[in-house]
């Protein structure tokens, strides 16, 4: 008999926020999808068909099991505090990276060099909420060039001190196209953020299979 599938939200419809429920969709995942912008969460829910539902904020984290507030690092304490009441219990997926363009055509932290946005927001979410890092291990152009890859899927890293929703959070991965790789606790998520040593956009430089991740873990 056939589970049913965790239920997702996505808040935010900008370019990782459409790649994700792009990939979940492709994998036949349903998606519940919220924005400000609320013509081009109905835009989205139409183009999507069945399988994508558009809705309110409030109403969509509510209805959800996983949260990905897929906006900016610097807006997300304003969003946990805006809906503590919705978010309380649930599972919420911090794909955010915090970084600000240098002013030289790259890009710089604005945090501390040995700071990371997983960490950082463990501590505002509400307390009987969980913090899992995933989703910003990838820019936007890989999270869907890179999906469902063959014959060997991409690795998608993700770090969570709760093993409890692990299971939610691999299906989720699955279901978006890669092959789900734990790389530890939140205290590990510098790592996959970027400038990490297992980011895109860090010293591994591009996206990897199972087989070479094994191979980089072992030499480092």
């Amino acid at each position: 008999m056939k589970t049913e599938s965790t239920k997702v939200a996505i808040i935010g419809l900008g370019k990782i926020g459409e790649a994700i429920a792009t990939n979940l969709v492709k994998g036949k995942h349903p998606v519940i999808l919220s924005s400000r912008d609320s013509e081009k969460a109905k835009s989205l829910e139409k183009k999507f068909g069945s399988l994508a539902t558009a809705k309110e904020t409030s109403a969509a984290i509510k209805e959800a099991d996983v949260i990905i507030p897929a906006i900016y690092f610097n807006s997300l304490k304003e969003f946990f505090q805006t809906y503590s009441k919705e978010l309380e219990g649930k599972i919420i997926v911090d794909v955010s990276n915090p970084i600000a363009p240098d002013g030289n055509g790259g890009f710089k932290k604005i945090i501390g060099e040995h700071e990371s946005a997983g960490q950082t927001l463990s501590s505002l979410i509400p307390k009987s909420a969980k913090l899992i890092k995933a989703f910003g291990t990838l820019g936007a152009a890989s999270l869907v060039g890179a999906a469902f890859s063959s014959p060997e899927r991409k690795v998608l890293f993700y770090a969570s001190d709760s093993m409890n929703s692990n299971q939610q959070i691999e299906e989720i991965i699955s279901s978006s196209g890669f092959d789900p790789f734990h790389v530890g606790g939140i205290d590990q998520s510098i790592r996959i953020e970027v400038f990490g040593d297992l980011h895109e956009f860090g010293r591994l430089g591009k996206t990897v299979t199972r087989e070479e991740v094994k191979g980089i873990l072992t030499n480092s």
